[in-house]
């Protein structure tokens, strides 16, 4: 990657560092269901505003249009649910490491579908190196989270399986957008996405939330309002970005960089402790991603 895809890569984990926090925190007082279609109204009203500046052509056929409405749904309703689903019965910590499979996930996935995009050894080295530094970054919270009581110990396995099917809907999404949309804007195809996943979700959480209730506390509205605006309307024009200028898999990567993006912001603001896991969880990571990127992987 050259110093301005690198600089873009940085801004969209710092965008999303924090995004397990703020999910853990909305679903305190709103159901999943009602959360990831908040969510989806707020990023959809945020991107709105990049579409009308940038004014992209619209889709021309329904083909695209159901192109779009399967990548809406592979990349954000599916996935958001079984997240929001998954963070009430297991901790953040252990969502995060859950999360990191997603490049893995990828590279399997665009090995079969993508010519552009294949597996090796150097690659897939630099992947699961990555993802051991995300292991090793958060290793004491991931052990302390597992001390739990036998009775919950069912839901929290489905919660482990919710989100490893997670993972497998956005390694499969990001390789259907590099697949499907070539020379398609990102600002185009984020609100199209975005616009169709919400005609799908509203109707089914109306039908399902009954009575649909709004959330009342301040914090639930500020969780959904950085979920929706940033991490998922400017969030994913930006990744959108990545993965037509790097590839599917190298784009997932960031995924490696949400902890320690999560970790730091614990130290800088909640006067959390800096131990060695942060250092060497953070040089595994950023060894394991200039790996995947070099130059020869292209």
């Amino acid at each position: 990657m050259n110093a301005k895809q690198w600089s873009v890569f940085i801004t969209l984990a710092c965008l999303w560092g924090s995004s397990f926090l703020w999910i853990k925190i909305a679903v305190q007082e709103s159901s999943p269901l009602t959360v990831v279609t908040l969510r989806l109204l707020t990023g959809l009203l945020a991107t709105f505003v990049f579409f009308v500046r940038g004014k992209p052509e619209t889709p021309s056929s329904l083909k695209m249009c159901s192109h779009l409405l399967i990548q809406g749904l592979i990349a954000m309703a599916i996935p958001w649910i079984l997240i929001f689903w998954a963070e009430q019965h297991i901790d953040s910590t252990v969502a995060t490491v859950l999360n990191a499979t997603v490049p893995l996930f990828t590279i399997l996935v665009a090995h079969v579908f993508l010519d552009d995009d294949r597996m090796t050894v150097r690659r897939v080295q630099g992947l699961l190196l990555g993802f051991f530094g995300v292991i090793v970054l958060v290793h004491d919270e991931l052990i302390s989270s597992f001390s739990i009581a036998r009775e919950a110990l069912c839901l929290m396995l489905l919660g482990h399986g919710a989100l490893l099917l997670s993972s497998a809907f956005y390694g499969a999404s990001n390789v259907y957008a590099r697949a499907k949309f070539r020379g398609i804007p990102p600002i185009l195809l984020t609100f199209y996405t975005m616009l169709l996943a919400n005609i799908v979700m509203w109707p089914i959480t109306l039908s399902i939330e009954i009575p649909f209730t709004l959330p009342a506390r301040t914090i639930t509205w500020t969780a959904i309002l950085w979920l929706g605006a940033l991490s998922s309307g400017l969030g994913w024009i930006i990744f959108y970005h990545l993965i037509h200028s790097l590839g599917p898999t190298r784009a997932s990567t960031i995924t490696y960089l949400i902890p320690v993006i999560g970790v730091s912001l614990g130290i800088i603001f909640l006067g959390e402790g800096l131990d060695w896991s942060l250092i060497a969880g953070t040089i595994l990571i950023l060894s394991g991603i200039w790996f995947t990127n070099r130059r020869q992987n292209c």
